[in-house]
């Protein structure tokens, strides 16, 4: 009886301390800094080689998108105008 319960103690105690790990793991991630750098960090991915230089397919598409939108935009207003 005494060999099940320090048996079980035991178990308790490395389920307590697994959970605690887990629960730690849980609060980094979900950190709104956390958060930020692996946005950041993919978003940099996205724009720029690992090497550092830029992805410029990435970049001109985005560019171009972005001018596509104001030019949208500006036809609008001309067209109410």
């Amino acid at each position: 009886m005494t060999s099940n319960l320090s048996s079980l103690e035991r178990e308790i105690v490395e389920t307590r301390e697994r959970l605690a790990g887990t629960i730690d793991q849980l609060m980094h991630r979900a950190n709104p800094k956390t958060i930020l750098g692996r946005e950041i960090s993919s978003i940099r991915a996205h724009f720029v080689d690992i090497d550092g230089s830029p992805r410029t397919d990435n970049i001109l598409k985005v560019a171009g998108g972005v001018v596509g939108v104001i030019a949208l935009v500006a036809a609008l207003r001309w067209a109410t105008r």
